[in-house]
């Protein structure tokens, strides 16, 4: 009995440890882009930076989604290694030999255009291989002004170099509680001496070993959503849909004919393809006897 308050305690310093240690999935990190998209939308972000309100908010409707009561700092580091991203791919597409592919994330170029670059910029061969699937949503949150989903970039990244800290302006605000902890406290600039150098340089790299972490989480999500997709669509074929039909019984010439024009529409397939025995038979007779196939 007497080692049950101790007990307790462990258990009790064992959970504040884990809400502490923020360890993001591509899924949380898509839940906090939602999140700060939405508050954009909603006019909350003011001098380049959402407010006190605008975090609370987001702090407690990540908690509703996720179950995970991460504090307004935790979102914010995160919403700090996403604005790097966006730094570092508009910067990349600022050069007029790359292009950003909506449909799939992929930041577009030739072999030999990359492989220049990643020469020069060793840390981009992330950026090559998973691309950016929420590039848009990033246009929107940290683009000045908000763009709300078009893909301007500012001016100030021409030419820049993916690699630099996000420009000052963008932390700067008449909000001094924002503008100091806008940027993650490990990329807090201090004065140059030989014992903060070297732990300035180590939180730099934990920074890009994040913002690398991140691309690889998302694009591997991106490649699940394509491959699912693919999977879906290659069960509802039209190939499928007539080998099914070829094996029903009491389907005469006409409505045999009507359902070939029916199976042209991807929902047709997958209701046809979806529904068993009887039931397949007598929607597929009301369908092309009742509903003309336009």
């Amino acid at each position: 009995m007497a080692n049950r308050p101790t007990r307790t305690r462990g258990l009790t310093l064992q959970h504040q440890q884990q809400q502490s240690r923020a360890r993001w999935t591509t899924h949380l990190t898509e839940i906090l882009v939602n999140l700060m998209v939405d508050q954009v939308h909603k006019g909350n972000r003011k001098n380049h930076n959402f407010g006190k309100k605008a975090w609370k908010y987001m702090c407690d409707e990540f908690h509703k989604r996720t179950g995970l009561k991460w504090d307004k700092e935790q979102l914010k580091n995160r919403g700090a290694v996403l604005r790097r991203i966006y730094v570092t791919v508009t910067s990349l597409l600022d050069r007029s030999d790359f292009s950003w592919d909506e449909s799939t994330g992929a930041i577009v170029a030739s072999d030999e255009v990359w492989a220049e670059y990643v020469k020069e910029h060793p840390d981009s061969e992330t950026l090559k291989v998973s691309g950016c699937p929420i590039y848009k949503e990033l246009c929107t949150i940290f683009s000045e002004p908000p763009t709300n989903g078009k893909h301007d970039h500012p001016a100030e990244h021409e030419g820049g170099d993916p690699n630099s800290r996000p420009p000052e302006q963008e932390v700067s605000s008449s909000d001094s509680e924002e503008a100091n902890d806008a940027i993650n406290d490990q990329e807090t600039i201090q004065p140059s001496t030989p014992s903060t150098t070297g732990i300035r340089k180590r939180g730099r790299k934990g920074i890009d070993d994040a913002i690398a972490g991140a691309i690889l989480e998302m694009a591997a999500a991106s490649k699940l959503r394509t491959a699912a997709t693919q999977q879906h669509n290659a069960r509802y074929t039209i190939a499928n849909c007539i080998a099914e039909l070829d094996k029903m019984q009491g389907v005469d010439e006409q409505v045999y004919f009507a359902a070939l024009d029916l199976f042209n529409k991807p929902i047709a397939r997958e209701v046809f393809l979806s529904l068993k025995g009887e039931k397949r038979l007598i929607w597929l007779l009301r369908k092309c006897t009742s509903d003309p196939v336009h």
